[in-house]
């Protein structure tokens, strides 16, 4: 199969990306899902269209809960993979921003997860997601926390206590970074760094509403030495994901 070419793809590494997130440690499936399956309150029956799906994990479990689910990724590694394993998701290839294959007001809820750092047409992804949804549907979104999770521009310290470095913030980057670290150092993909105000401004105009805003933060713990104790404290205090929940402004 040919690879994906896009820049923002994961096809390069699709084995591995399926396996890391449906590992029994990882945060796709210890704290993103179980706050996302609270938030979206999924009715059986409801139609669910999960943008950027990646290898189906999410998707997947949308459809357990009894909805009626399609996934759509750029790339075709990833949905060949998801395809195989969830037999009761509709799957396709389909840039975030380009959903032709879904007709106009037929979808309840969309999600956009940690997807949306890695889509340069985030205006047009929002566009489509509009297009896709009925009058009274929402938008899900959850990010790697802008504010304090930033490519190059963010790290932990020690000074008797711990700190999160932040180095940069309002200005806008797009970042290289390894796809697997401790792999082939070569195998790139491209994340976006955008502030908050820069969200804002899109779902705004795009004719949507912030509806709910939560922070969410890691569910593990440290191994046992000196700094375990502050260590696991800013565990507490820094998030590492944000979540949206959009609604159309006005209803």
């Amino acid at each position: 199969m040919k690879k994906e070419n896009k820049e923002t793809s994961w096809g390069n590494v699709a084995d591995w990306y399926a396996g890391h997130v449906v590992s029994e440690d990882s945060y796709h499936k210890k704290v993103i899902l179980p706050n996302l399956l609270r938030l979206m309150n999924i009715r059986p029956g409801m139609r669910i269209l999960d943008v950027a799906c990646g290898s189906g994990f999410f998707a997947d479990a949308f459809s357990k809960v009894g909805a009626v689910v399609q996934g759509a990724d750029i790339s075709p590694e990833l949905i060949e993979l998801a395809a195989k394993h969830y037999s009761t998701v509709s799957f396709s290839t389909a840039s975030a921003h380009k959903l032709s294959h879904v007709p106009d007001g037929s979808i309840d809820i969309v999600t956009i997860i940690l997807a949306i750092q890695n889509i340069a047409e985030v205006k047009e992804t929002l566009a489509e997601a509009s297009r896709v949804l009925v009058k009274t549907g929402k938008i899900y979104i959850v990010m790697n926390h802008p504010a304090f999770r930033i490519p190059g521009g963010s790290s932990w310290g020690w000074d008797e206590k711990m700190y999160r470095r932040i180095d940069q913030y309002l200005t806008e980057k797009k970042i290289p970074i390894t796809m697997h670290p401790g792999a082939n150092p070569s195998e790139k993909t491209v994340s976006f760094h955008r502030p908050l105000q820069y969200y804002m401004k899109l779902i705004g105009n795009g004719g949507f509403a912030v509806s709910r805003l939560e922070e969410w933060i890691s569910h593990k713990t440290s191994e046992q030495g000196p700094r375990q104790k502050e260590e696991d404290r800013m565990r507490k205090e820094i998030p590492l994901f944000m979540t949206l929940e959009l609604i159309r402004q006005g209803v």
